[in-house]
């Protein structure tokens, strides 16, 4: 078994086992990069009476390294008069944390993570237990009445909702919540982990490759589903859209990227980390060739300077337009999860300049080769 996968097993076990813990305390990921925003999604309908409604959430593979979406789903309650607290990201200590979601007696602190259908960022709007049965809130929840006669409908005004996606808490562009001195109280109070079905759903939204970030970009193709586990089929259902535009290091991760870095001679350099072209090492001036030709050697160090003076060109155009959209965002008092995805993509395009320089110095040095062996230099006559 390779090391990978028992990373992501022991990860997995981690987590099953912060679950089941008494205080259902934060798991520590340390992802040094947050989770996509929330996607746009319909909640399915209600299978039946006694179910609650679990918000769906990014998790993390570890063996993987990334994300991936676990679908929003329907729980039989473990207990009557349990309701369930979703789980969330906050950025802790410079890395992303990730907090246990359980059912208690009251909805807990959740990050202030606007779910929606009812988590609105603190409590739980999509219904209520009274004498043992759970009434459904039918201006939030989605429930057939010819079969639930459990309802009732109360307009609930969400202006969190109107704003943003965001996923986690605390950090650049994360929401700004605390918990308060009610979700303390209920966050020591009797807790169960996840239900066991709970726990099957996220371990086979953990094996599909189409629930990765890197694979969706923020819109998984099932978002949602009647039931725990069902990832397919006419109750599954697809995202419409993402929460907002997402593009992280893992995407770059993908097996044709793989398939490039091993194809890459053992003498050219992986590219750097640099976000922009200002970030770049200064290019290196190219030894001057020595293969007995004068004619040759000169005819090469001009290809090399009008090759240098080309890339410099594009660095400098590429820099500027990149310093233009930092200013865009200026004028635009962009918010940090927006500037967060311009860093991004500006990371991107830099390493694929200098990738693209890379292979253009090969080339060129490639070129020269067969010129430089057929221009070797004679030996003096008489010898």
């Amino acid at each position: 078994m390779r090391i990978s996968s028992l990373r992501g097993i022991l990860l997995f076990v981690l987590v099953m086992l912060a679950m089941s813990s008494a205080s259902f305390g934060q798991l520590r990921v340390s992802v040094s990069f947050g989770p996509p925003a929330l996607p746009v999604y319909e909640q399915p309908l209600c299978p039946g009476d006694g179910y609650i409604w679990t918000p769906g959430y990014w998790a993390w593979d570890d063996d993987a390294g990334d994300y991936y979406w676990v679908p929003g789903t329907w729980i039989l309650a473990p207990e009557v008069g349990y309701l369930w607290t979703p789980p969330y990201w906050a950025w802790v200590d410079g890395g992303f944390a990730f907090y246990d979601g359980y059912w208690g007696p009251h909805v807990g602190f959740y990050g202030g993570i606007d779910y929606g259908f009812g988590y609105f960022g603190a409590g739980f709007e999509g219904g209520r237990w009274d004498n043992g049965h759970f009434f459904y809130n039918r201006a939030v929840a989605n429930v057939n009445v010819t079969v639930i006669h459990n309802v009732y409908n109360t307009t609930v005004v969400n202006n969190v909702h109107t704003v943003n996606r965001v996923s986690f808490n605390g950090g650049n562009g994360g929401v700004n919540a605390r918990p308060t001195p009610e979700q303390e109280a209920a966050m020591h109070e009797r807790h169960l982990p996840p239900a066991g079905p709970q726990v099957q759903h996220a371990q086979a939204a953990r094996g599909n490759p189409e629930l990765r970030a890197s694979a969706n970009h923020g819109k998984p193709p099932v978002a949602a589903t009647a039931r725990p586990g069902e990832l397919s089929g006419r109750e599954a259902v697809p995202a419409k859209e993402a929460g907002a535009p997402y593009d992280h290091p893992a995407a770059r991760g993908t097996a044709a990227n793989r398939e490039a870095e091993t194809s890459r001679p053992a003498n050219t350099a992986r590219p750097s980390t640099a976000v922009h072209p200002k970030d770049l090492p200064a290019m290196e001036r190219p030894a001057a060739p020595n293969t007995g030709n004068a004619k040759t050697d000169q005819k090469y160090q001009q290809q090399q300077e009008k090759l240098q003076a080309k890339q410099n060109q594009e660095r400098q155009k590429l820099q500027q337009k990149q310093d233009q959209e930092h200013q865009k965002l200026t004028q635009q008092k962009a918010n940090d999860a927006r500037t967060q995805q311009v860093e991004q993509k500006h990371q991107q395009q830099t390493q694929q300049l200098q990738q693209r320089h890379q292979q253009q110095q090969q080339t060129l040095q490639q070129r020269q080769q067969p010129a430089a062996s057929h221009s070797a230099p004679r030996p003096p006559k008489g010898k």
